[in-house]
């Protein structure tokens, strides 16, 4: 059995790798937050967009970027590139799987486990065939019982990060939640390492494959700059309270405009009103008899003063 050394590089390897899936870990529950205060098309995108940032940074860059400090001593490694392109797909495309398990299921606790088991066997399977996707002049195996506690850690790290998915909002929890989840995958990937075994050939061959630098590194760096790019969106896009505010807002709108328009039903306004109608006066009491005015016309008639007299009998 020859040496292996997994820190070639010292610490460089292994701290830029947890670096890389902490930031993967972290863009990806952020843009779940964002799923889940969306609807339809662009729910799924930003689902798709978490999957690409935690299967694609945070697992499978984090996965190579460790690889590039491992060294079998006695032998040149080299990479196959289609096994190398298709464990990225494995990586996104169980993650991806995962959340809209999680999402679509209301985070009931079946979907919760059966999306942390699809996605945990789907992480190991991305590191082992990744594994495998490696060429070299030796024979390569595993100890079986360090396999089965690295997929037991995977599936517990992965149903640990659809947890988090449904339960962090906070910028905060977020932060952590990305610590814990960096950690979770990068042991899951060093107890995978610590399984194998390498045999060197008695007479090395000739290794046929891509150079890590050649290939892994463009292939990293597309996959970064497309996390960048939905990094960027994420800070364009409202946070979940602006989010909230906004939809209280148009709410009160809304409110307003149905009270205005039901306001003309209950009260018309003045240039809609009938015309107002004068009041309506009693008639007027008849005429009392004339034996009920004594004043008028019982009054004696004046008397005629002594000049105007006429002497009678004249």
């Amino acid at each position: 059995m020859s040496a292996v050394n997994h820190f070639t590089h010292g610490p460089l390897t292994p701290v830029l790798a947890y670096v890389m899936s902490c930031i993967g870990s972290m863009l990806g529950l952020r843009l779940t937050a964002q799923a889940h205060v969306s609807r339809g098309a662009s729910k799924v995108r930003w689902l798709i967009g978490a999957a690409i940032s935690i299967g694609g940074t945070g697992i499978w860059v984090m996965h190579f970027i460790a690889m590039m400090g491992f060294e079998v001593e006695g032998t040149t490694i080299r990479y196959d590139v289609p096994l190398t392109v298709v464990s990225a797909l494995v990586a996104i495309v169980v993650v991806g799987t995962g959340l809209f398990l999680v999402s679509y299921g209301k985070g009931r606790l079946l979907s919760l486990a059966g999306g942390g088991l699809l996605t945990g066997l789907g992480v190991a399977s991305m590191h082992y065939l990744g594994m495998y996707a490696m060429n070299m002049s030796a024979h390569v195996t595993y100890e079986r019982p360090i396999v089965a506690a690295s997929v037991v850690i995977a599936v517990v790290a992965a149903t640990a990060a659809l947890w988090f998915t449904l339960r962090v909002r906070r910028p905060i929890w977020i932060a952590g939640a990305a610590i814990v989840m960096g950690v979770a995958v990068a042991g899951m990937h060093y107890t995978g390492m610590a399984a194998m075994m390498v045999t060197v050939d008695p007479e090395p061959g000739a290794v046929t494959g891509a150079d890590a630098l050649d290939f892994l590194v463009p292939l990293m760096t597309v996959i970064s700059l497309i996390t960048l790019t939905m990094l960027l969106m994420v800070l364009l896009s409202p946070s979940e309270e602006e989010l909230n505010e906004d939809a209280a807002l148009v709410a009160r709108l809304e409110m307003r405009r149905r009270t205005a328009e039901q306001r003309p039903l209950a009260a018309p306004p003045a240039s809609q009103a009938p015309p107002a109608q004068a009041p309506r006066v009693p008639p007027a009491a008849p005429a009392p008899p004339f034996a009920a005015q004594p004043q008028r016309y019982a009054q004696p008639y004046p008397p005629v003063p002594a000049q105007q007299r006429r002497p009678r009998g004249r």
